[in-house]
């Protein structure tokens, strides 16, 4: 302790606790790292944007020279619905379309499989074939917009689909810009809507790095995410270690298969949480780009931009609460604060009501309204990293780094992120995490406004979007109608061919994109691999 800070201990501090408690006796994050009562000077290293390791942004004028994206994560019901709510977003401003499938097509199922039924359309867009892609984006030119898919198991069918759509209109695939998450170990650990074993699905996901790396060099062939790990319950210390330890693995199957790491490594994005500790948040982002810099130097890249960790953002969906839902426009604008403060390259934010249904238009609407706001009125995106330097920014950053990075010491003993998942260890740390915080909650120690304090009684929330269930019925039809009218050999043949290239080591994206311009179903090229890799079960 300082002379300093001992003489103001002694003389302001001490006799004015004497008299006026403090609220509680210790003040923590959500990561357990304790908040000290006052932050003074620490050691700053001279860092600027746009330099190594990033700290402080991967531009030098960051937002001065370019507005992070604004997207809106939409899908639900049938592809001619969703593609009216694209239009809509469009028409408001939002820069690039996020697209939510449901879970039949997350899992490789068409909508006339018996799994399918009361799920189709539900949490998501349902996309059968290649038909239903062409509606989706139905008036909307590919080469001027950017689009990001959450899709993981099928991720290499949705792209393949979406490569597609963009000959068909006549793009340059060069020039073809967007995201699919493509993260399967995040769904082994977290999420669970897994369809092959890890290996295979690896083995998927290089193939993806290496055909895009010829032939769609500005699309993100991967969105490493922390996002759904952080919604199972994570801290955000957590959700940085498992996530970047999860990039870690992508990145050494990439190598083995010999692809170039100043190559593949500009392909790479990562997808995080913005949650409610609004400090903690910031330092997460910062310390994220600082940790992936020197991860990446350390497998050997020396690109600039394969070093750079570019990532989305999405406002937290586990902290929406039924109760009191208009409460939820506050929580999102102190998320997406931090999401900017913190530097994202692009971010969606939740509407209100998402935690009772899927959003109304009124909710789009307003989630999109917070972010033009902090971008044009606020005065945020008027400097490069506003809080640099701030003591506790700073402090706090270096102590979400170190505990990071003793979580990705375990994983890495234990032999990488597969092991880890396969041996429960990530599976459980997650857990832990959740059931603390709930209890918390319960306790009372942790305070959600409207859920465990300052309630009300409340009338039933009317204004919640539905989907119908007779919209399975819609997309059995338009499969039967697809199938009529396709040349059935062809799509025999294109089957049999992803069939082969599974056996054996040949590049599986360029079949897959043959098929689906055949007309083959989702569930049909799912399950050919199903028919070679078989379906991964979780060990109980």
């Amino acid at each position: 302790m300082s002379e300093k800070k001992q003489i103001w201990e002694e003389k302001y501090l001490q006799p004015f606790l004497s008299k006026n408690p403090e609220r509680a006796e210790r003040f923590m994050t959500d990561s357990g790292i304790e908040i000290q009562r006052i932050y003074t000077p620490v050691p700053i290293p001279e860092e600027y944007p746009g330099e190594f390791p990033y700290t402080r942004g991967i531009l030098p004028t960051m937002y001065r020279g370019k507005l992070w994206t604004m997207r809106q994560y939409a899908g639900f019901s049938t592809a001619e619905e969703s593609n009216k709510r694209y239009h809509y977003l469009l028409s408001q401003g939002t820069m690039g379309l996020s697209v939510a499938f449901d879970l039949p097509t997350q899992i490789g199922y068409d909508s006339d499989h018996d799994f399918a039924d009361g799920e189709v359309g539900k949490v998501g867009v349902a996309i059968d074939t290649l038909r239903d892609m062409e509606t989706l984006f139905k008036g909307i030119e590919l080469e001027k917009i950017t689009t990001s898919m959450t899709i993981n198991a099928t991720a290499s069918t949705l792209l393949c689909m979406y490569v597609a759509l963009a000959k068909k209109q006549g793009a340059d695939l060069k020039k073809i810009s967007g995201t699919i998450q493509n993260d399967i170990l995040k769904e082994y650990a977290a999420r669970g809507t897994y369809i092959y074993p890890p290996k295979p699905s690896m083995r998927l996901i290089t193939d993806i790095f290496e055909w895009c790396s010829n032939e769609l060099p500005k699309w993100n062939t991967i969105s490493i995410s922390g996002y759904h790990i952080r919604e199972a319950g994570a801290t955000a210390a957590q959700e940085l270690a498992f996530t970047l330890s999860n990039g870690k693995s992508y990145v050494k199957a990439a190598i083995e298969r010999n692809l170039d790491i100043n190559v593949f490594g500009q392909q790479l994005s990562f997808f995080f949480n913005a949650h409610n500790n609004f400090f903690e948040e910031i330092a997460k982002f910062r310390a994220a780009r600082r940790m992936w810099a020197k991860i990446m130097k350390d497998f050997g890249a020396t690109n600039p931009r394969a070093m750079m960790l570019r990532f989305h953002t999405q406002t937290g969906g586990s902290t929406l609460t039924a109760q009191q839902p208009e409460n939820n426009i506050i929580r999102v604008t102190l998320q997406a604060l931090s999401a900017v403060l913190g530097g994202t390259q692009s971010l969606h934010t939740n509407g209100y009501d998402e935690a009772i249904s899927l959003p109304t238009e009124k909710a789009a609407q307003i989630a999109l309204r917070t972010q033009q706001i902090i971008a044009y009125e606020s005065g945020v995106a008027d400097t490069v990293d506003p809080l640099a330097g701030s003591y506790f920014v700073e402090s706090l950053t270096q102590q979400i780094e170190e505990k990071a990075n003793e979580y990705i010491r375990i994983i890495d003993e234990m032999g990488g992120s597969v092991n880890a998942i396969e041996q429960g260890y990530i599976q459980d740390e997650i857990a832990r995490s959740a059931y603390l915080y709930q209890r918390g909650i319960e306790e009372g120690s942790k305070i959600i406004v409207g859920v465990n304090k300052f309630t009300t009684k409340e009338e039933k929330y009317t204004d919640a979007l539905r989907i119908d269930d007779s919209i399975r019925q819609v997309q059995i039809q338009k499969i039967q109608q697809v199938k009529q009218e396709r040349n059935a050999q062809e799509v025999e043949k294109a089957l049999q061919n992803i069939h082969h290239a599974a056996t054996g080591t040949e590049n599986l994206i360029p079949h897959i994109l043959y098929a689906v311009e055949q007309y083959a179903t989702l569930g049909e090229i799912a399950d050919t691999l199903r028919k070679v890799w078989g379906e991964y079960q979780q060990a109980r």
